[in-house]
């Protein structure tokens, strides 16, 4: 169990740290995109969902005319601007979609700078990038069934695991490392085996596809699964009879009256202009414990009501559950600190454990300053996946703020700003002494993100002083959050500089034998 546990953490240990880092920001994905679009003005209380629905509906019968599918997502308290996406005739019959951002106040296609978001955070999560989607998802699922075999032999080896909770020694080495990582690992227990196991659910259908395509053999029976899971309706039929849309902020009212002023959180239409409109308003995720979809159907021409769905069957809602645990959507702001708390000792807890395997095999080296290939690579993986990746986030985050505002293909561009710097973090591993590489690291990271909010300052008119006067508590929680995290980088490199690590003790001599001579009398002793 002991070499299993070692074996698995390790061999993917640098995807599931990047997959863990990620994730944890992900927790406040809607706010880091808020901060990166810091032209568009701090919402001081949510708009009115049935007056902007309405809004952007309108606005939409020009920028997305001839498209047979609009979706328009509402914003929230976390969201201050309204994303949509609609359909267009893909190349060669495929379906292709374009999408935008709308002021949720004018009504009209916000003037922001490009990014990605938050959003990238969250893909690459599960995703990864510049490799194809479904491949980077069988690479996570795979990355999580190895955590997931960890941690049950773990729990396994550990067996004082909670006597070693309460056990902490400083300065000794291998000890230290083996009690923080005991320490990490039982704090968030429940919480790492649950965030593993449920992120491995919401994809089964993709690992294990067999059971579906037994069950539903024809297009209509998929098109019922597909149902179950999903708020959005396929498009039907066009009559070809032009038919203007009914009054989309009558549906959201009766909505709202549903679920709350608050609590709308998506317009899906088809074929709007067409008698076969159908329109459907979705129900939010906060305070559910499960994302299973909840919507009413609306006629698109005549405004009336055609279906309320508020349940569905026991696999989907077992999976929605799954999917909302994974997720945190349903918790407030104090539920979603919890998780990222919870989840950041999570991403220690995978770093304390690659670092600890070196730290124990590199006492037993015959010559620690020339140790064998793997240890070597092992070592350099190690400070690039852990401290590079904290400074390649944040480098993502330089970008947002320093690329040119009409550069072409700038989101892209802010991705590939990260993977830049994430290689030169681990060319620079590669080329400099194991200790030297971690401090220097360390003390860039800490670097960059304590001078980003002062960056941020000069380059937009949201410094941090304004944010707390004018009760933004997104763009000052998040600059504030990044000096935390930049004291946190500061007291590693501390400890990393002040870290000598203990001389291999000499092996003894072993005992003379017994001398059977005795010493002639007045030799000396």
């Amino acid at each position: 169990m002991s070499d299993l546990h070692i074996w698995t953490g390790l061999l993917v240990g640098w995807f599931l740290y990047a997959m863990f880092l990620t994730g944890t920001v992900s927790y406040f994905k809607d706010e880091i995109s808020q901060w990166m679009r810091p032209e568009i003005a701090h919402q001081a209380q949510v708009p009115d969902a049935a007056v902007v629905a309405q809004r952007v509906a309108d606005a939409m019968r020009t920028d997305a005319a001839g498209s047979p599918q609009w979706s328009i997502g509402l914003p929230d308290a976390r969201n201050n601007v309204v994303s949509t996406f609609w359909r267009t005739p893909g190349v060669e019959g495929r379906r292709a979609f374009q999408s935008g951002t709308f002021d949720p106040v004018s009504g009209h296609k916000v003037a922001s700078r490009e990014t990605g978001g938050g959003e990238f955070f969250y893909r690459f999560h599960f995703q990864f990038h510049y490799m194809p989607v479904l491949w980077g998802r069988w690479l996570a699922g795979f990355c999580a069934m190895f955590m997931l075999v960890a941690i049950v032999s773990g729990v396994i080896t550990h067996k004082k695991i909670f006597i070693d909770f309460f056990t902490f020694r400083g300065g000794k080495g291998q000890r230290s490392w083996l009690d923080a990582h005991n320490a990490l690992s039982v704090f968030g227990l429940p919480f790492h085996l649950m965030i593993t196991y449920t992120g491995l659910i919401t994809l089964a259908a993709l690992y294990m596809p067999w059971g579906s395509q037994a069950a539903f053999k024809t297009a209509a029976e998929r098109q019922q699964l597909s149902a179950e899971l999903s708020a959005f309706i396929a498009p039907g039929k066009p009559t070809g009879q032009a038919a203007a849309l009914a009054p989309i902020d009558d549906m959201v009212r009766q909505a709202q009256a549903r679920w709350g002023r608050d609590n709308v959180k998506r317009v899906n239409i088809t074929l709007p202009g067409d008698a076969a409109a159908r329109v459907t308003v979705s129900r939010g995720d906060e305070g559910r414990a499960s994302v299973s979809p909840q919507y009413m159907l609306f006629d698109g021409t005549t405004g009336k009501l055609l279906e309320t769905k508020d349940r569905v069957g026991a696999a989907a809602e077992t999976r929605g559950v799954m999917y909302a645990l994974h997720l945190g959507r349903f918790g407030d702001t104090a539920t979603r600190w919890l998780y990222f708390l919870v989840s950041l000792a999570g991403t220690a807890m995978v770093g304390t454990g690659l670092v600890m395997w070196t730290v124990k095999r590199r006492q037993k080296l015959p010559d620690p300053d020339k140790p064998y290939f793997g240890f070597w690579l092992v070592e350099r993986l190690n400070i690039a996946a852990i401290a590079g990746l904290s400074i390649a986030m944040t480098a993502f985050l330089w970008g947002n703020r320093l690329l040119p505002l009409d550069l072409p293909r700038r989101a892209v561009w802010e991705v590939d700003l990260l993977f830049i710097v994430w290689g030169l973090a681990l060319l620079h591993a590669m080329l400099r002494p194991a200790k030297r590489a971690w401090i220097e690291q360390l003390w860039i990271a800490t670097a960059a993100l304590a001078l980003l909010p002062v960056v941020s300052a000069f380059t937009t008119e949201r410094p941090l002083w304004r944010s707390l006067l004018a009760g933004d508590g997104v763009f000052a929680g998040l600059e504030l959050t990044l000096w935390a995290l930049a004291a946190l980088h500061a007291l590693l490199a501390i400890r990393t500089m002040r870290h000598s690590p203990k001389p291999k003790p000499a092996r003894r001599a072993a005992p003379a034998a017994a001398s059977t001579t005795a010493t002639p009398a007045g030799e000396g002793a």
